[in-house]
This record gives C-alpha cells, structure tokens and sequence, in this order.
C-alpha cells in the first residue's frame, strides 16, 4: 500500500469511529444527559438540537390563563416518520430561556450505560441501580433512582394488584419481570 491509500483508511475508519460515538450518545441517559440534552440546555436550543426531528409545541397559557388549573409547557419530539421520541417539560413556561425540568422517554432506544431502557423489567433496574425510595399512587408504583435523579413508574396490573390501591409496595413484593410503564428523567 502506498502513503495514500494508507491516509485514505485511516481517514474513514477514523470518520467511522467519530460517526459510531455520536449515535451512542444520541440515545444515552445518565445523570443530567438524555442524548444531547444536558442541564444547561435551553427551550430556545431544541430546534437546532432536533433539527431533522419534529417539535410540537403544547404551551401553557402563563400568567393570562387560569392559575388553579394551568398547565406546563411541553415540547414533544418526533422522529422523521412520526415515532415518539421523548416529552420535554422546561423549569419556566413561555420562556425560551429556560433550561430544563424533566424528559420523559418513549423510545427503547434511549438507554442508561448499564442497558436500562423502557424495555427493561423490575429485576434488571433493581440489579444496575439503587432504589431510593417507591411511592404509590391508586394506579402504580414509582421506583425513585437517585444515581440517575430519575423515576419510573411500573403499574398495578404489572405488580399483581387489581383495581386501584393505595397499599403500600417493597422492592420484594414487585415482580422481576414487571415492565416499565414511564421513564422520566429530572434535571432538578
């Protein structure tokens, strides 16, 4: 091989390894990161980030609406071809300054450096991370991760619970193959 063709190989396997990290963490989630969303990104920052992804924007109607019953501005992301990908809550409506308050994931895709994602069961998170605390509510179960300021919410069909209850749950009682219902990310 001459000088050439030996720049040419390194040149792609090179722009291979660059394109193959930059899908990995498209789809990460760790502690203040889902994909390329960290604490310090801003509402006004999503189009550029999801630039060939669709944004509907569900806006609350601020201080001008009814504040007993005002809603949270949401930024739903869109893959090209109309798959759901996550549900962006910021910190402050109607403002594009703000940075962050909570993603909820919709897409396997995203996962934790341990494989967690929405297809995961009760036994795999309970094996990779530490459950804090689990809160109940009449209709599931929410598993608090610390390591991650994260919740997941698994429901009552999923532990075996019929009807709405508001019974106390311990992490020996969940079934290992219960599935997620909710994966949602705080950036709090």
């Amino acid at each position: 091989m001459n000088k050439n063709n030996i720049l040419t190989v390194a040149i792609v396997l090179f722009s291979c390894l660059l394109v193959g990290c930059g899908d990995n963490n498209k789809f990460k989630i760790e502690k203040g990161q889902v994909g390329k969303l960290t604490t310090k990104t801003t509402v006004k920052e999503l189009s550029e980030i999801f630039k060939n992804d669709s944004i509907v924007k569900n806006l609350s109607e601020g201080a001008l609406g009814d504040k007993y019953f005002q809603d949270d501005d949401e930024y739903v992301i869109f893959e090209k071809g109309g798959k759901h990908l996550l549900t962006i809550m910021p910190k402050e409506q109607l403002d594009s300054t703000s940075t962050i308050k909570s993603i909820q994931i919709f897409d396997p895709r995203f996962k934790t450096k341990s494989g967690i994602n929405l297809t995961s069961n009760f036994s795999e998170i309970n094996a990779n991370f530490n459950i804090n605390r689990i809160e109940r509510t009449f209709s599931s179960a929410t598993l608090f991760l610390d390591d991650l300021n994260t919740t997941i919410t698994i429901d009552n069909e999923e532990l075996g619970l019929k009807g709405y209850s508001s019974k106390k749950v311990t992490k020996e009682q969940i079934p290992d193959l219960a599935k997620i219902k909710s994966f949602i990310v705080w950036f709090n």
